[in-house]
């Protein structure tokens, strides 16, 4: 996994700890868990998706609705790279640690399932999801699987199956509102627990971002992974500037005493 700072495996150690001695710990994981997996972020200064389009214009409500062609475009590539990528050592660890107990819940904004896919089982998608799509007419709702490939390798725009409505992917797009059970049961759940892991996120989007604020001044103890600062470092127990699929499994390493 490569050298670490001293200072880093103490952070770690002490990140185990907490792990350890909690009894309701939470992860809230964002874009920069599934970088390492080749799946590029939206807000990096030069890579990120954002600083190559306008979000507006290809990822808004609007823009589906009135140029559903130009979002298909842009969606394309990065459900490729979706479709062929794999959960990375960060995604891997976190299962272990919710497979022996350790974790109890994933909140991602991510909408990629990897979590998923690496053996994660209770995991809140509050940002939606590209397995399934819903019928803008009929509220229809498919699984993507049943169109992916005419999509990705053809180009073929999915149509409902029942009345050839616009299918549109069920991921939340600029102007929608959070899926209303899941943001619910998120913001219960960061106010009930005593530990929020922060793995890979900037905590920059609203109203996500203030998850784990809720956590802290509910007494939680709160550890961040993220390459960049984020609001909130000044508040946790330790905060990690490096690489979740560096740091994260050692954390689990640690915990688990392998």
């Amino acid at each position: 996994m490569g050298e670490i700072s001293p200072r880093s495996a103490q952070g770690i150690r002490f990140a185990a700890d907490i792990i350890r001695g909690s009894k309701n710990a939470i992860v809230l994981t964002g874009a920069g868990i599934s970088t390492p997996s080749g799946i590029a972020d939206f807000r990096s200064t030069h890579t990120g998706l954002w600083s190559q389009v306008n979000p507006y214009e290809v990822a808004s409500l609007a823009a589906f609705r009135y140029q559903p062609e130009k979002f298909f475009a842009w969606l394309r590539p990065l459900a490729q790279g979706i479709r062929n990528s794999a959960p990375n050592p960060a995604h891997i660890s976190l299962a272990r640690l919710e497979q022996a107990g350790y974790i109890k819940a994933i909140i991602t904004q991510n909408v990629d399932g990897l979590h998923q896919r690496s053996g994660s089982t209770n995991v809140l998608e509050v940002h939606g999801t590209l397995t399934t799509l819903s019928c803008g007419s009929c509220f229809q709702q498919v699984k993507s699987d049943d169109f992916l490939h005419a999509f990705l390798d053809c180009g073929e725009i999915p149509r409902c199956p029942r009345c050839l409505g616009q299918l549109k992917p069920d991921v939340i797009l600029f102007g929608e509102q959070l899926p209303a059970r899941t943001w619910l049961k998120a913001q219960a759940i960061s106010k009930e627990c005593d530990l929020m892991i922060v793995a890979g996120s900037s905590l920059e989007v609203l109203p996500v971002a203030g998850l784990p604020m809720r956590a802290v001044e509910h007494g939680a103890h709160l550890i961040i992974i993220n390459q960049t600062e984020t609001y909130i470092d000044v508040r946790a127990d330790v905060v990690f500037t490096e690489d979740v699929a560096q740091i994260i499994p050692r954390i689990a390493s640690e915990v688990l005493d392998d």
